[in-house]
């Protein structure tokens, strides 16, 4: 080969190596930031050429999909009852992407997750249209309905848990909205997403009140309380007359913690302070036992850190900087103390399951389109927040409050509930409706089959009606009573 000609071959060849360098460097390692440029619109193209897989309740599914007219998006996403189950499934829309379950197991429903490489590569050559996995979720369709018709045109969340396992039954949260109504990308679904924003809905209907929103737990912290007392040896038994005078000084202070109403709380029993909801009882127990050990048992129940169930849940609170009265305004779940309806479910699930709680989920299995199953949650043990003797001195206690206490309302005929009701102050020097709080489990010759937390955020009633045991106490018993139902 002439001179010439061997300067234009190692030309040449210089190229195709600096084509292949070029061709891999764009393939491998600019492949994640060139699918996820916000100008790669064939990624998107692809997303949505084929059906999303489904979120499944009770063996049927709560999501479909359907073609989209005028959009090179071939399909988008569609919900039953969107209102009713989107605390669950979120939202997933081709203008405004995606969260919660929708977001977390996006590679499964898209059916791009790894897992389903064989799925994939089996439709190429059958032809197949290419379809994602189902997200099967813990959740009980009877229990979620009652939940959500309960709370109606009320603001507020319910939380229920099977104690035994962790399993999520029922997350409610209201007002909501419909996922279905933006799913797609035309103006008709940016009208309806800039309708839901918090600036032009005061009622803020994507907020996930059962998850995301934290209140102050009022007279459900007593349960907390309660358990801090016994494990701590503050209070030996359920009956045992406590040191408790009346009126109660706040330590460092000349103010009274006041009782709502002229009750029995003078020394009253563990017992009778939880039955009539004894301010000055549990503020002082809080008081005696001190920041550090109330912190501790708050913690055990899972306060102070975020849960993952996958969906993040908002971290519930116990104040770590304060003072004695403080300590003592805490323990009654007020001052700083805020909790969301699934921590206080956590709480009614450790004590109905003789002490242990186990980590809440909602995500069951997750299925391949051939309904093989790639991922099963296994339950999981959170923490022991008590012995099993102190949780069933605080379940007997906890029942009494529903047999002749604030929490009647609750009763199922047949069925052992527990409970305890609480009204937290709410607003500037409490100049607002305050929040109506119920914490319940129920117990059957099978066991505890579910636990609830329900918090009413405001309502139409007259101030002087609002209370757990009038408003929520109810919607706790419709979601026990499904769940009991739904086992026969």
């Amino acid at each position: 080969m002439n001179k010439p000609l061997r300067r234009i071959a190692i030309f040449c060849g210089l190229l195709v190596l600096a084509l292949l360098v070029r061709d891999n460097w764009l393939q491998y390692v600019r492949a994640d930031e060139l699918n996820t440029h916000k100008f790669n619109r064939r990624v998107e193209i692809e997303r949505y050429s084929h059906k999303r897989g489904n979120i499944i309740v009770d063996g049927k599914p709560i999501t479909g999909s359907v073609k989209t007219d005028g959009s090179d998006f071939v399909y988008k996403r569609t919900y039953t009852d969107g209102p009713m189950w989107a605390p669950v499934t979120g939202f997933a829309s081709q203008a405004f992407g995606a969260n919660q379950i929708e977001s977390i197991e996006d590679g499964i429903l898209t059916g791009s997750d790894d897992r389903l490489f064989f799925d994939r590569t089996m439709s190429m050559f059958t032809g197949k249209e290419k379809r994602g996995g189902d997200v099967v979720t813990t959740l009980n369709g009877a229990a979620q309905k009652a939940a959500f018709e309960g709370l109606g045109n009320k603001k507020g969340a319910v939380a229920a848990l099977d104690p035994a396992t962790g399993k999520i039954l029922a997350l409610a949260s209201t007002p909501s909205y419909d996922p279905t109504s933006f799913a797609g990308n035309s103006n008709k679904d940016t009208k309806a997403w800039v309708g839901l924003d918090k600036k032009n809905d005061k009622d803020d209907p994507m907020l996930n009140r059962a998850l995301r929103q934290t209140y102050p737990p009022g007279s459900t912290f007593k349960v907390v309380t309660s358990a801090a007392a016994l494990e701590h040896g503050k209070v030996a038994n359920p009956d045992e007359k406590t040191d408790s005078p009346l009126p109660y000084i706040m330590p460092g202070t000349t103010t009274e913690l006041k009782n709502e109403g002229n009750l029995p709380c003078k020394d009253a029993t563990l017992r009778e302070a939880l039955r009539v909801s004894c301010n000055s009882v549990f503020g002082k127990l809080g008081a005696d036992l001190g920041k550090d050990q109330m912190l501790e048992t708050a913690k055990k129940f899972g306060f102070n850190e975020e849960q993952f169930v996958p969906v993040r849940a908002e971290a519930s609170q116990f104040p770590t900087e304060v003072n004695t009265s403080q300590v003592a305004l805490s323990s009654i779940g007020q001052f700083d103390t805020r909790a969301t309806p699934l921590q206080m479910a956590m709480v009614a699930s450790a004590v109905a399951n003789d002490g242990k709680l186990m980590k809440p989920y909602m995500v069951d299995q997750l299925r391949a389109p051939n309904l093989d199953v790639l991922n099963e949650t296994e339950p999981e043990e959170l923490s022991r927040p008590l012995t099993p003797e102190h949780a069933q001195m605080l379940q007997s206690m906890m029942e009494t409050v529903v047999k002749e206490g604030t929490g009647t309302s609750a009763q199922i005929p047949g069925v052992t509930v527990g409970g305890k009701t609480g009204t937290a102050q709410h607003g500037e020097n409490n100049d607002q409706n305050p929040y109506a709080w119920f914490l319940s489990y129920a117990k059957t010759d099978n066991g505890s089959p579910v636990a609830v937390a329900v918090v009413v955020e405001d309502s139409d009633a007259r101030r002087d009606d609002i209370s757990g045991g009038g408003l929520a106490a109810p919607i706790a018993k419709a979601v026990m009573k499904a769940v009991i139902d739904s086992k026969k």
